[in-house]
């Protein structure tokens, strides 16, 4: 019998992984930049060049190096100088992109995008809103990375006589809306962009974005079921790749080429090239490459009907896919293990999966996404098109066609018009009632989380103990705390939002009753600071609870000695306030290990919760929530965990353009 999901990766993967890691972070807290890049640094703080492509000639062999690129941007920062600011934000955001830490690459790419626009350097600005696009599109985030290759273009239009650098960011903004094009599976509209782009890369002799866009058309072609031209255009970027010693192309391609020899039946010349890319993959630290090749893998070994191994390849790749967000890569995990199920009659978990694949392909390919856009497209092409009539404007044969199709023009524009506001409205309400659907499902599971039937079940048992022990005013005294917790609790569920005082109010209420279970051991306090009204300050109902929970029942049940959890309340800064609740309990790491042993495993869907709520609740606010966890060590051991939770207080009509 196959396991549900409970394969381990192997061992030696895990020994690589561990020991790639202990070297980096070694490397990390150990190694200064060498003097002659300290002299390199200095040489150009002297110049400050501005174009782009010069320091990236300078820093070339440098650029995969975090400590020297972190070691530039502390340079460059101090010295003011925006151009080295914004390329060495955009270098550390490559890095962290191809270790698939998304979130940080994205902030070092707005970094750079913010450092280009105050230096007013286009240039600059256009590779960083790729990048961003890039970012984006890797994690399956449609609109936002089409908004941002899109507002590349946009910029690059604005110049009349581009440089070749600026060729080279168009050619890159034509590619990356290909690949776009590709996730919504609009290959004709896929093939377009990258050809287009190819027509540029073979003007430049950029054989980087040579063997980029020879290996997207071969897949775009693949996607239609031209397998002989693929297979010629992804051998032709493997040389491209060879060439320029890509070792992340030779991934792809490697990758590629064996799925075609999978469609053809040639497993035995599918699995070397497999076995290749997930080794260098691996040295490469590239999650979203791990996670592809593992997919291929799982593939071959289904077709060959080695089932147990395939289950273990597709375990490892879903797992790697979901932590970090690789929507494209758990949609194609799903499918395998749909086939996979279904070859061992187990058809009720071929049904799952294959449920699990439709829903989350939908949300990546839905309609939605495809009228956004070809909208996009059709928008910019009408922006071309009226920037050249602009450019024409003075001649008179343009005019008097104006003149004559004005009446019929005036005539559509009101019918148009027309149409287009009733579908706008028509759009609009089925937005508002999905989003209004949203809302009541996410109160209906915070209202279930926190009147968890185990809680109400144990925490009556302790007042009953009480009582069994004759202690009539300590059961009189947390009968009366419980039932007031009980009341809050479903008069906060009927309410969207609540002032923090309230909240407080019942947090501590909460702490009270499940302090019975610990013997009154916790030492809970809560200290407000003075700038923060609380009675003013709106929260979402209840929204502090799981992080409460999670500190009781992760971080102190397994803790012998004090257990304290303190919760503050500041704010440091006009339009956040910030919630900060710290624990000294056995810290994150001890917590999992021990959780892992349990027999009986149940995922959490608290945070999870909190998170949608809070990111519901910050639409009406000019900024959005954030939340951070910190762990606390003392002389190298675990002491404890903070949360610390920003929520929004300015309104969004507060915000200026």
């Amino acid at each position: 019998m196959l396991c549900k999901k409970t394969i381990i990766l192997p061992f030696k993967l895990l020994m690589l992984i561990a020991l790639n890691f202990l070297v980096y972070t070694t490397k990390a807290q150990t190694i200064k930049p060498d003097s002659a890049f300290v002299e390199t640094v200095n040489s150009i703080l002297k110049n400050k060049p501005t174009h782009y492509r010069y320091l990236d000639s300078v820093f070339k062999k440098h650029k995969n190096d975090s400590i020297k690129m972190s070691f530039l941007l502390e340079k460059v920062t101090k010295a003011n100088y925006l151009e080295g600011e914004g390329f060495a934000h955009n270098m550390l955001g490559i890095i962290y992109r191809n270790t698939s830490q998304y979130n940080k690459s994205i902030t070092h790419h707005e970094q750079a995008k913010v450092a280009a626009k105050k230096a007013k350097n286009i240039e600059l600005e256009i590779v960083s809103l790729n990048m961003l696009g890039v970012n984006y599109r890797r994690q399956d985030i449609i609109r936002l990375a089409l908004d941002n290759h899109k507002e590349a273009l946009d910029l690059a239009e604005t110049v009349k006589i581009p440089s070749e650098d600026l060729k080279r960011s168009i050619a890159v903004s034509q590619n990356s809306m290909g690949n776009i094009f590709l996730a919504l599976k609009q290959y004709d509209s896929a093939l377009e962009h990258f050809k287009k782009s190819l027509t540029i890369e073979k003007a430049l002799n950029n054989k980087l974005g040579l063997a980029i866009n020879y290996h997207n058309i071969g897949y775009a072609q693949e996607a239609k079921n031209q397998i002989d031209s693929a297979l010629t255009n992804y051998k032709i970027s493997l040389k491209y790749n060879n060439d320029i010693n890509s070792v992340i192309g030779r991934i792809i391609c490697n990758n590629s080429i064996a799925k075609i020899e999978i469609k053809k039946g040639h497993y035995d010349k599918a699995l070397p090239l497999i076995n290749s890319a997930i080794k260098n993959a691996t040295q490469e630290k590239d999650q979203f490459y791990i996670a592809t090749s593992y997919l291929n893998l799982g593939l071959v070994q289904l077709k060959l009907n080695q089932l147990e191994q395939a289950n273990t390849s597709l375990t490892i790749a879903l797992d790697i896919a979901e932590e970090y967000n690789l929507k494209s890569s758990v949609v194609t995990a799903y499918d395998y293990l749909s086939q996979l199920y279904e070859k061992t009659h187990d058809y009720k978990q071929a049904l799952k999966y294959n449920k699990l694949h439709q829903e989350l392909d939908e949300t990546i390919t839905n309609d939605r996404n495809l009228q956004y856009a070809n909208g996009l497209i059709i928008k910019y092409e009408t922006e071309k098109k009226n920037n050249q009539i602009q450019a024409l404007a003075s001649e008179n044969e343009i005019v008097k066609l104006k003149l004559k199709q004005n009446k019929n023009f005036l005539l559509f524009s009101i019918i148009g018009g027309c149409l287009a506001l009733v579908i706008m409205v028509i759009l609009y309400r089925q937005h508002k009632l999905k989003n209004e659907k949203k809302i009541i499902t996410l109160e209906q599971e915070m209202l279930r989380n926190q009147m968890n039937p185990h809680f109400i079940f144990n925490s009556l048992n302790s007042i009953k103990l009480y009582i069994i022990n004759n202690e009539k005013e300590n059961a009189v005294y947390y009968l009366n705390k419980f039932s007031k917790l009980i009341r809050k609790i479903l008069i906060a569920s009927t309410e969207k939002e609540i002032s923090l005082h309230d909240e407080l109010e019942t947090m501590a209420l909460y702490m009270n009753i499940e302090n019975i279970r610990f013997s009154n051991e916790i030492d809970f306090s809560i200290s407000i600071n003075d700038n923060v009204n609380t009675s003013l300050v709106k929260v979402p109902s209840l929204i502090l609870q799981p992080f409460l929970e999670n500190a009781l029942w992760h971080g102190l049940s397994s803790k012998t000695g004090d257990k304290k959890i303190t919760l503050e309340v500041s704010k440091d800064s006009p339009d956040f306030v910030t919630i900060r609740i710290t624990d000294n309990g056995i810290g994150r790491e001890a917590s999992k290990k021990i959780r892992e042993q349990k027999k009986l495993k149940r995922k959490s869907v608290g945070l999870d919760i909190t998170k949608a709520r809070l990111a519901n609740f910050s639409k009406h606010y000019a900024n959005d929530y954030s939340i951070e966890i910190v762990d606390l060590y003392y002389d190298n051991k675990a002491s404890g965990t903070k949360v610390i939770v920003n929520i929004p207080v300015r309104a969004i009509a507060l915000k200026t353009a």
